[in-house]
């Protein structure tokens, strides 16, 4: 009787998830059966919906209860706080799996090449979401002098972190943030946001809810300059085809018309303002120079050689995610992914055996989180029109024992889906105890330290 298919699935977060749920919905799950691996860098499942949603956004952390479905399917399994290629290879991944799927995502932010980027006060937004998010992996401070701050670029990312920013740590406090992040919160300076774009209102990649959750905060007055609102022919035909991009651009007029109120905190919001330099004094970030522009025509912009300083004390890019290389598979750095053809990993023009990828790692950061379904979908079709073809390079080792032994030879402490539970159960009993709905542990041997059932009981009860 043929033996089930053995697949690893590197990255655990919604692609790797979603990438699961098609091989289990493909026809090797009836016959010869599938059994996935997700390999897991981090303790813990679910990548960004873990460590890059905002904590004040629980109605889209409310997916894991979706991808929880995938999870709790006994052909899959987790096997966290592994490493690739530390823990396991490329070559040790095809010892003991017939395919690979890298769907490691993207966590690094993208670069900008403008004079001053590099100056004390400039961040990345993408190590910023990392800290209040609780990543096990960043600092547990971040500096927070700065009164007047710049956000740079006009996403969901840059309107995450202009709120972070604006709200105070009490209102935040309610939901899963740490303590090390609440108060580094609650010392933070900030009362004007200025968050800036170089195109107008119709070309803004906000999202509509994204955009009026900004407003909902009894200490932040949104800003919108009446002449910021300005349509070319292209971004009146734009709203006219695009229902979100008119909600939004509806959004920022109704804004721009009403009279400012008095709330402690600002974020004001720039259209035709395109960043150009971070100026600085004694290496530190104390203006941000940009040119104004106006579109030409084609919902593109031109520069009108007009300049303005804004004081600021630091700077935030919100200019998009890039992918990290992977060992021994081939890398585009312009585009920050894994060369493929419909998920198939592509070197030297030449399909590598068994290597597939999908998520952001495959075709960059961008869409939402659930755009990732259509990758995974077209990943996994070649994956299973491959192994009708006999083109799958067989596991020497395919038995689910042979990987887990390997790794406990090798020393890893590894995590589990039955890990998973107590560490929530762990996180859940924290909040219990001040009221709230979890309290997310941040330090990766604390984690480890809850996965275990027994451990995890201890500290609730010294708690």
């Amino acid at each position: 009787m043929p033996r089930p298919v053995r697949v690893a699935i590197v990255g655990s977060g919604p692609a790797g998830i979603y990438a699961a749920d098609a091989l289990l919905k493909s026809e090797l799950a009836a016959a010869p059966g599938v059994s996935i691996d997700l390999i897991e860098r981090l303790p813990a499942p679910f990548g960004l919906i873990r460590y890059g949603v905002a904590p004040d956004h629980p109605r889209i952390k409310g997916i894991i209860t979706a991808l929880h479905q995938v999870l709790d399917k006994p052909q899959v399994r987790l096997l966290g706080n592994v490493d690739y290629p530390g823990d396991l290879s490329l070559d040790e991944l095809h010892r003991f799996y017939d395919a690979l799927v890298f769907a490691t995502g993207a966590e690094a932010d993208r670069d900008m090449d403008i004079p001053g980027i590099e100056l004390d006060g400039s961040y990345g937004a993408a190590d910023f979401v990392s800290w209040y998010d609780g990543h096990p992996e960043v600092p547990r401070s971040w500096p927070l002098e700065a009164e007047q701050v710049a956000v740079l670029g006009v996403g969901n990312v840059a309107l995450d972190v202009a709120r972070v920013l604006a709200k105070t740590a009490d209102e935040l406090l309610p939901t899963e943030i740490p303590p090390n992040v609440y108060q580094g919160l609650a010392a933070n300076r900030a009362v004007e946001v200025h968050v800036f774009g170089r195109r107008g209102p119709a070309q803004a990649k906000f999202s509509p809810m994204e955009l009026r959750e900004l407003d909902h905060s009894p200490t932040i007055e949104v800003i919108v300059d009446p002449e910021d609102i300005d349509y070319d022919e292209a971004s009146i035909a734009t709203r006219r085809a695009n229902k979100q991009a008119d909600m939004v651009a509806s959004t920022l007029e109704n804004w721009a018309i009403r009279d400012v109120g008095d709330r402690p905190h600002r974020i004001h919001l720039h259209f035709f303002e395109n960043p150009v330099e971070v100026l600085g004094a004694d290496g530190k970030v104390v203006a941000l120079r940009t040119e104004r522009t106006e579109l030409d025509g084609t919902g593109n912009t031109v520069g009108t050689g007009t300049f303005r300083e804004w004081p600021v004390q630091a700077v935030y890019r919100a200019v998009g995610y890039r992918s990290d290389e992977l060992a021994k598979l081939p890398f585009d750095p312009l585009s920050s992914t894994v060369p493929h053809e419909a998920g198939r990993v592509q070197e030297n023009g030449a399909h590598l055996p068994s290597v597939y990828v999908t998520g952001w790692v495959k075709r960059g950061p961008v869409g939402l989180i659930g755009h990732t379904k259509g990758d995974a979908n077209e990943t996994v079709a070649c994956l299973v029109a491959d192994h009708g073809a006999g083109l799958l390079r067989p596991a020497a080792e395919p038995s689910e024992d042979a990987v887990v032994d390997f790794l406990r030879g090798r020393g890893v402490d590894f995590t589990t889906w039955e890990g998973w539970h107590h560490l929530d159960a762990h996180e859940k009993a924290l909040g219990a105890a001040e009221g709230r709905e979890r309290v997310k542990v941040v330090e990766r041997v604390g984690m480890l330290d809850a996965s275990r059932s027994e451990r995890s009981a201890e500290r609730n009860n010294l708690r």
